[in-house]
């Protein structure tokens, strides 16, 4: 059975380290948004040279540029026993479009992981960062997009009995520990287990 996530948060909320978590104890990947939008900016090609525009002021990226991207990572062979996906959604119609775009594939969400975390823990967070778009001013201003444009999604995974709230402020195996209680009821008793088996 495959296991298709979101992972939503701010900011700053951990997404990327439960992410990387998650591939590691289920095998599936973390699709990660940014990452693919920073590399096709890094290498210059013309998508990036599009991108550049919207990263450099913190802005999101118009919703087509990205479901075509995601469109496009998600016909790769390595998404067939699931997905996390990170950093999308991030608008209502963003998850229409993804909502369409699984139906198409027959194999519906099975789960909204929203990191619930408050504005100070994520300002802390970010200021340990280093990244151009980490700066105090960008952060803030990107948390109040995220509350802006991505809080909707809550209202509407919500409706559709998707979401899952994690308490994003706690330590990260606390988090994790909680993860694994909302997808260990998913995955299914009869199912065998994702993760590689240890060398005894």
């Amino acid at each position: 059975m495959a296991l298709d996530l979101v992972l939503l948060g701010p900011p700053g909320s951990g997404k990327g380290t439960q992410a990387a978590r998650l591939t590691e104890t289920y095998r599936i990947p973390a699709i990660a948004t940014g990452d693919i939008l920073r590399a096709q900016v890094d290498a210059g090609t013309p998508l990036g040279q599009r991108l550049r525009s919207y990263l450099d002021r913190g802005e999101l990226v118009p919703d087509q540029l990205v479901v075509d991207i995601i469109r496009h990572r998600l016909s790769e062979a390595d998404t067939e026993a699931g997905f996390i996906l990170d950093g999308f959604p991030r608008t209502v119609p963003q998850a229409q479009a993804l909502d369409a775009m699984l139906s198409d594939l027959q194999r519906p969400l099975d789960a909204v992981l929203y990191l619930q975390t408050d504005r100070q823990s994520l300002l802390d967070r970010l200021g340990q960062r280093h990244r151009q778009d980490d700066r105090a001013d960008i952060a803030d201003h990107r948390i109040d997009v995220f509350l802006e444009q991505t809080a909707p999604l809550i209202g509407y995974y919500r409706d559709e009995g998707k979401l899952r709230l994690i308490d994003g402020a706690q330590p990260p195996d606390a988090v994790a520990a909680a993860i694994d209680d909302v997808i260990r009821p998913l995955v299914g008793a009869g199912e065998a287990p994702k993760t590689r088996p240890t060398a005894s």
